[in-house]
């Protein structure tokens, strides 16, 4: 009937727990407690150094009778009343003889306590060594553990069985990117939950060793157990690469291509600068005319790169860097470089002196124009201004004064990044705004150099 009575209870009892009222006598050691997740059922995991001569006692907080059950692998609802050992002393009970890993439920009045006990003195781990398979293994590096430590196995109220995680430290050298810094030298440290005799992990970045560490219990008890391997000469290899444009877009020149993506407007300065992990020996940028890189058009054995973009079209680019032998290597993200077709446009009206920073400079509209020369000239014939900037123009002045209002003339001679060239010519009309009185708000300069080389006037 007791059994009948435990088994039926559980559900109910996962919401009547009693505050947690277990201590441990007679033991040389502290005790290792775990908090366990609530689908356990269970209030606590008590890891034991050993539970030889170690009595476990409860305080119950009513004046109600306090029964101790014992589960094991087939759960909580099979529990056995303990009936022998447990003596009483005004509200503290005291079981003095436990089984060690197994599960305890300890009912006061309607309310219960779920435990487990588990003994380590029967788990103990030992660490007799550890090494490095060399192997030559460009991603992984395997690692052979002598010792022994099985699974430290515990049961739910329910039956399930679970495993604590020993953590065991594995600890290495390898390498990290900063952003100031490159390659900079990193500590890792990971936890193994099982002890295993063969750990493959992925290959650290640099010459190391690995040491073991542990596990979590001992280390608890200051027991713990320290084990380095041999040197692991690395081959594996990592790069990181990255692509800076230098220059920015003029007032009047048109973007090309997608925003935020190397190329543009020719002509175009790239710098494309790499590096490679400690095994990195052979360093190649690659320029290829298709994303896959089947047809390769340049290769260049070094970590920089400095590259003027004035032809049109899309060329990728990306980075290998790879060990001595060539065995293992490591590749780049890939970067487009897309530069766009040309076009050059010319206004024929502006308005130099009437109002600052409203279309009071002459310039042509462009994209992707890699030579380029204009010549500005007036009515009669002479030059007035030269230029070979696209991005430059002209402010309506000739040494210093503005010249007068009326017509001008360009004469243009220009290469596009596609090889297309320009021949332009046209006039520019300068004007001035007038106010309703009729006098012109800027005033005309009379000092204008050419106003009197008018043959008719």
């Amino acid at each position: 009937m007791k059994l009948r009575y435990v088994h039926l209870a559980l559900a109910a009892a996962l919401a009547l727990t009693a505050q947690a009222q277990v201590a441990f006598v007679g033991n040389g050691h502290e005790v290792y407690e775990i908090n366990p997740s609530a689908n356990t059922g269970l209030n606590k995991i008590f890891v034991l150094h050993e539970t030889e001569g170690v009595a476990m006692t409860y305080t119950a907080t009513t004046e109600n009778p306090v029964t101790f059950y014992l589960y094991g692998d087939m759960g909580g609802g099979y529990a056995q009343p303990i009936e022998e050992g447990v003596t009483a002393q005004d509200l503290t009970y005291t079981l003095h003889q436990i089984v060690p890993d197994r599960g305890y439920i300890i009912e006061e009045g309607t309310t219960r306590y779920f435990c487990w006990v588990t003994d380590y003195s029967l788990h103990r781990m030992t660490l007799l060594g550890v090494s490095a398979d060399n192997d030559r293994d460009c991603s992984t590096v395997t690692i052979h553990v002598e010792g022994e430590g099985h699974e430290i196995n515990y049961y739910t109220i329910n039956g399930a069985k679970r495993t604590l995680s020993r953590d065991i430290e594995l600890s290495y050298d390898s390498l990290q990117w900063s952003e100031t810094d490159y390659w900079q030298p990193k500590r890792v440290t990971e936890l193994e939950e099982k002890f295993k005799r063969v750990i493959v992990m992925p290959a650290p970045m640099c010459n190391t060793t690995f040491t073991l560490h542990g596990d979590r219990f001992m280390d608890f008890w200051n027991e713990a157990v320290t084990c380095e391997s041999n040197l692991y000469e690395t081959v594996a290899v990592d790069v990181h690469a990255e692509a800076k444009q230098d220059s920015e877009l003029s007032d009047n020149e048109k973007s090309s291509g997608i925003e935020g993506s190397l190329g543009g407007s020719a002509p175009v300065h790239i710098t494309f600068e790499a590096k490679g992990t400690d095994a990195v020996i052979h360093n190649e940028w690659q320029m290829a005319l298709d994303p896959d890189f089947n047809d390769i058009q340049l290769r260049l054995n070094q970590e920089v790169v400095e590259q003027d973009f004035t032809d049109a079209g899309v060329t990728y680019w990306r980075f290998i860097g790879s060990n001595s032998d060539g065995s293992c290597e490591a590749i780049s993200q890939t970067f487009t470089v897309d530069i766009g077709v040309s076009e050059l446009t010319c206004p024929n009206v502006f308005s130099p002196g009437t109002s600052e920073g409203v279309n009071d400079i002459w310039k042509v509209s462009y994209r992707s124009i890699v030579d380029f020369h204009c010549w500005i000239f007036n009515r009669w014939g002479n030059q007035i201004k030269e230029f070979t900037d696209p991005a430059d123009g002209w402010d309506g002045t000739y040494r210093g004064k503005l010249v007068g209002p009326g017509v001008y003339y360009y004469v243009i001679q220009a290469r596009g990044s596609d090889g297309k060239n320009y021949k332009l010519s046209g006039d520019i009309n300068i004007i001035r705004y007038r106010d309703p009185n009729g006098s012109s708000t800027t005033p005309v300069n009379t000092d204008d150099p050419f106003i009197h080389d008018d043959p008719g006037e």
